[in-house]
């Protein structure tokens, strides 16, 4: 989400949960690497990501600035999204957390290192509540050590930054553990998977409320392939239960202890979490039916998932056929954008300020090419680990996908200008990330409440000049701002093209403005305009 539009609302909030979602984005794959438990199937880092992206976009609802409001739709959200084992535990300590948070709540602003450490222990004796039968060496054992630390810190006086840095370390050191906690972790020489995605969560947690990003400890779990074997009487083994079970569920919170009761013989890694009449139901089990019918008696199961592990374990369901060729896939930030990149044969996904994709819209829309070659497009920061995500479940289907990682929308126009098919994929994709790269973009805005930038204090309905992402300038004109921001990109390291987006009822005048004085000052320039129709920026800009 754009700056400006965070300054609309909590932004605390904002900013914590775009960095939980870049940190698991980053560490997906690695994370994904590291599951050997409860199921060797490799995909807890995506899980995680997946359900976290469904927490993060239900903020966009969120209409005010109300903190409390805003953590109970960001739980809600991920418990409607959790995806696997992992993320229904995750949607549980998100629960417990936020509603923690939301009953110390002052009507102040301020977070406070006790709250804090209250929230953290919440969420880990929820987590321990919620699972079945609960296991040491998991996520769970990481959750309560943060919990733990925090509170003895936060009980000694310490301060937030001093109880969030306790937690994390703690959590670090018993994420190492996990090691030699289970059997089948020693044996894959890893630590656990889920344990891993909260230490991230906690860095991001670190950097959110200290400004300060933790240094990773050299021993840190790296980037590589871990083997993945598959335990006698594991879900994947032909002792272990042959199915997972997922569904969401509109019961009574006096029948779950008798649902819970019910599923737990019929197989193992019982998750069921939630409260106020909605709960996410996850088992591994040999009859399905029986799973099922358990939650019809309990209330009224809907979003009903189940996975047979067999397919996981090596096969996949038969995919349509593609034709051989290369497509690429855009995010558009307004439907004049949309117009450019459809006529130039992109396949376009609406998004930009206000409007996340998920990974499931760019998957679609990777599918939808129907080629075997697809260049990913995602134009926004935060678009890009979604778009990562996206492409590696397009792998998984034996696409080749390449993702450029354009921040602006300009960049997409540079990159798509110079995409040629005839190419090999690899020369391509090059070529495009170069001109990408040599594309500076700008912007312009309007300051929708009185706040601190980079280039100083502004007022509301001040004009707002952006650089590369930062705001570099705070003025009164538009046009002045406009024309300040090209002039500063062009004496950056010069340029031959400058490329204008106009946004949605932009005045006509704006972009004329800057087309005139580059007319008369550096008439050696190209000027390109487009209608772009995208909200929140009356103009878009770059410079190559």
């Amino acid at each position: 989400m754009s700056s400006a539009a965070q300054a609309t609302r909590t932004p605390l909030l904002w900013r914590w949960a775009d960095l939980v979602l870049e940190g698991l984005g980053d560490a997906r794959e690695e994370i994904d690497a590291l599951n050997v438990y409860p199921v060797p199937d490799g995909d807890t880092g995506t899980n995680l990501y997946l359900t976290f992206e469904a927490a993060r976009n239900a903020l966009y609802d969120v209409p005010s600035e109300d903190d409390v409001t805003a953590c109970r739709v960001l739980s809600r959200g991920a418990l409607l999204g959790a995806r696997g084992n992992s993320g229904v535990i995750l949607a549980q300590l998100l629960r417990a957390a936020t509603e923690s948070l939301a009953a110390s709540a002052d009507g102040s602003s301020a977070l406070r290192a006790g709250s804090l450490a209250r929230a953290f222990a919440s969420a880990a004796n929820a987590g321990y509540e919620a699972v079945g039968d609960p296991v040491e060496g998991t996520i769970l054992t990481v959750a309560r050590a943060a919990g733990d630390a925090a509170t003895e810190v936060a009980s000694a006086g310490g301060d937030v930054p001093a109880t969030i840095r306790a937690a994390t370390g703690a959590a670090r050191e018993a994420l190492a553990r996990t090691q030699d906690q289970l059997d089948v972790l020693r044996a894959a020489g890893v630590v656990d998977a889920g344990g891993r995605g909260l230490v991230v969560i906690l860095e991001a947690t670190e950097t959110a409320l200290t400004g300060r990003r933790p240094v990773r400890p050299a021993h840190a779990m790296g980037r590589h392939t871990i083997p993945m074997p598959i335990p006698a009487g594991s879900d994947l083994s032909p002792g272990g239960p042959g199915y997972e079970v997922m569904y969401l569920l509109d019961a009574d919170d006096g029948g779950i202890p008798a649902l819970r009761a019910t599923l737990a013989p019929l197989g193992d890694s019982l998750v069921v979490v939630g409260g106020d009449g909605l709960w996410n139901v996850h088992v591994h089990v040999d009859d399905v039916g029986a799973a099922i019918e358990a939650g019809i008696a309990a209330g009224r199961p809907y979003r009903i998932r189940v996975t047979h592990f067999a397919d996981q374990a090596g096969r996949r369901p038969e995919r349509p056929a593609r034709a051989y060729g290369r497509g690429v896939v855009v995010v558009a930030a307004g439907p004049g954008l949309e117009e450019v990149f459809a006529a130039a044969g992109a396949t376009v996904v609406p998004g930009g300020p206000g409007r996340a994709c998920s990974t499931a819209e760019l998957l679609e829309a990777i599918r939808r090419t129907a080629t075997t070659e697809v260049v990913v497009l995602p134009n926004g920061r935060d678009t890009i680990s979604a778009a990562e995500a996206a492409a590696q479940a397009a792998r998984d289907e034996s696409i080749r996908v390449a993702v450029i990682p354009t921040r602006a929308q300009v960049q997409g126009l540079a990159a798509l200008a110079v995409h040629e098919p005839g190419r090999g994929f690899d020369e391509d994709v090059v070529h495009m990330t170069s001109a990408a790269g040599h594309a500076r973009n700008g912007a312009v805005t309007i300051a929708a409440r009185d706040a601190m930038t980079m280039a100083g204090p502004c007022a509301v309905g001040d004009a707002l000049g952006v650089v590369e992402g930062d705001f570099v300038l705070v003025g009164k004109d538009l046009r002045v701002v406009a024309v300040d921001v090209v002039e500063r990109m062009l004496r950056g390291s010069g340029g031959e093209m400058v490329t204008l987006v106009t946004g949605a009822d932009a005045d006509p005048q704006l972009a004329g403005s800057v087309v005139r004085h580059l007319r008369q000052t550096r008439p050696e320039v190209d000027v390109v305009v487009y209608d772009g129709g995208q909200e929140r920026y009356p103009l878009l800009m770059a410079v190559e």
